[in-house]
This record gives C-alpha cells, structure tokens and sequence, in this order.
C-alpha cells in the first residue's frame, strides 16, 4: 500500500488461529472421563488410606484431589478455547488454557508442600501399615493414572493439555513407586518406607509445578517464545527485497503453539501493489521459518522516530558491505 501523509501505513495480516476442532472437542471428551476417573480412585484411595493406615496412599489421594480442580478447570478452559473472537475478546479466548494452566501449578505446588509436611511428621512417628490392601490400591490407581496419560499423550503440544499429562504421567510413576513401597515394606517389615514415599511423591510434584508456573508466566507476561531469536527474526526480515530497517519489534504468544507479531518497517516510496507483495512476503516467511502466524506490520518511509522503542541499542539495517 502506498505510504500515507504520515508516511507510514499498518498493516495486518494472519490466518484463522483457533484451535483445531477436532483437537479440541478430543480433548475435551477425554478430560471430562478423567475427571470422572479420578474421583472414583480419590475415594478409593482415601477409604484404603485410613484403613490401612498408610500415609503414602492417603497422600496419593490428596495428590489426586488436586486433580479435579485442575481437570475440571482443564476442561472448561478447553471448551473456551474454542469459542471464536467476540467484539470484547477480540483474541478469542485462547488465555484460558494458559490461565488454567498457571492455576493449576499453584495447586499443584502448595499440595506438594502438604504432602511433605505430614509425611515428614509421619517419619518421626511410623505407623504399621497394611501392604496387602496398599499393593491392590496402588494397582487400581496405576491403570486409571496410566489410562488418562496416555489418553492425552498426543494433545500435550497444548500447555493446558500438558499439565494434565505430567500431573498424570507423574502420579502414575507414583503409583509404581507405592507398589514397589508396599512389597518392600512386606519383606522387611520397615514402616519408614510409606512416609519417605509421601515425601518423595511431594518433592516430584514441586518440581513439575515449578516447570508449568514458569513457562504459563512467561506466556502471561507476554514473553518472547523460547524457540524464537529476536534478532533472527529482524535479520530475516532484512532478507526481504525492499526492507531497509525493521525496529520496535514485539513477539508474544497468544495460545499454545500461536505466535504474534508487530513491528515497524522502513521501505522506499512504491505504489500499492508493490508494498502489498513486501508485505506477503513479509507473512509467508514469519509463518514458514518461525510459526508466527498473526502479524502486525507498519510500513514507513522516514527514518526512525525519536521516540521510536527498540528491541536493541540500534535498529536493525541491511549491512552496506
């Protein structure tokens, strides 16, 4: 487009971003049967834990307790996710799984903390426990655990989807390490083992929390994507005929695996049809080499504002050499 009286023009491209249906009407099937799942191993898991006085199973349970918020907020942040743009959210609502994600992760974490505490007292004052119904528990919760994991194995590119699949890939080990607890426990007859698991399942669950809370922030925060290179990106917009600056640029992720763009870019004077096919050019090759698929570019014919915000100490020129 040709430059206006101000000599400059915005411009703003990008393809439909919601997430694929069938993903996404998937996905939600499958975490609302895991939500019914879990509630059914909660209650067993609980009832086994006081019967048979074990604290690794009665933390196995509260662990699990904190599936169904985070499942149930899973799911509804799923259905969000496909809802299209309104004239409020104008984004759509693509936030929602990383919001729930960032939720998550603070329930995840203070669970944790929980289970550590208790079974850090429970070390000072072991109780017997009963291994027979630990050891059958613990299967039951190993197939339901197991289940759900590799249920959402192939959605866990979504960040949402992805909590759910290393809470779940991370009770399911849990469950093993119960097992093995309780046989250990049958042999030799040392209590100490149950809240030494307690404590391990807690220490586990701290650790994948902290991973969800730091990338769902960075996402909130409007940071850059971890595979993406600023300066890669400005140098491969100075490979564009035609393209003689590029400054104040922004790249943030909108949802999982959705990239924007903005950016302002200095052109010579030309006619419509020409600045329109910079601009093309401009599109295919952010979506081609860095999978950012919405875009905002402003066109100028000046040079660089004054109060013009940059990435780095200069803005980005084609070398003369």
């Amino acid at each position: 487009m040709p430059p206006n009286d101000q000599g400059e023009i915005a411009s703003a491209h990008g393809p439909d971003h919601h997430h694929p249906h069938g993903l996404g009407h998937a996905a939600t099937r499958v975490l609302g049967g895991a939500v019914a799942a879990t509630l059914v191993l909660v209650a067993v898991e609980f009832a086994a834990g006081y019967a048979g006085h074990s604290i690794a199973l009665t933390s196995d349970a509260v662990h699990n307790l904190t599936d169904v918020p985070t499942l149930v907020i899973s799911w509804l942040a799923t259905r969000w996710a496909l809802r299209p743009p309104t004239h409020e959210k104008t984004f759509g609502y693509h936030r929602a799984g990383i919001l729930a994600a960032f939720v998550n992760a603070l329930l995840l974490a203070l669970a944790a903390l929980a289970l550590a505490g208790e079974s850090i007292a429970r070390l000072h004052h072991p109780v017997p426990v009963a291994t027979g119904l630990m050891i059958r528990v613990s299967i039951l919760a190993l197939v339901i655990n197991g289940g759900i994991t590799l249920a959402v194995h192939y959605g866990r590119t979504d960040l949402n989807v992805r909590t759910i699949w290393v809470h779940n890939l991370g009770d399911a080990l849990s469950n093993i390490a119960i097992l093995g607890g309780a046989w250990f426990i049958r042999w030799t007859g040392a209590p100490w083992v149950d809240p030494l698991l307690g404590i391990g399942i807690g220490i586990m669950v701290l650790c994948s929390a902290a991973g969800i809370l730091r990338e769902s922030s960075h996402i909130l925060l409007e940071g850059l994507p971890r595979n993406i290179r600023l300066e890669d990106v400005a140098a491969a917009l100075l490979r564009i005929e035609n393209v003689q600056e590029v400054h104040d640029i922004h790249i943030w992720t909108l949802g999982t695996d959705l990239h924007a763009l903005s950016c302002h870019v200095r052109i010579p004077d030309m006619h419509m049809e020409e600045s329109e096919c910079i601009l093309a050019a401009i599109g295919k090759m952010l979506q081609r080499d860095f999978h950012i698929t919405h875009t905002t570019i402003q066109f100028e014919r000046a040079g660089l504002p004054v109060e013009a915000g940059l990435y780095m100490p200069a803005p980005a020129k084609k070398s003369l050499s």
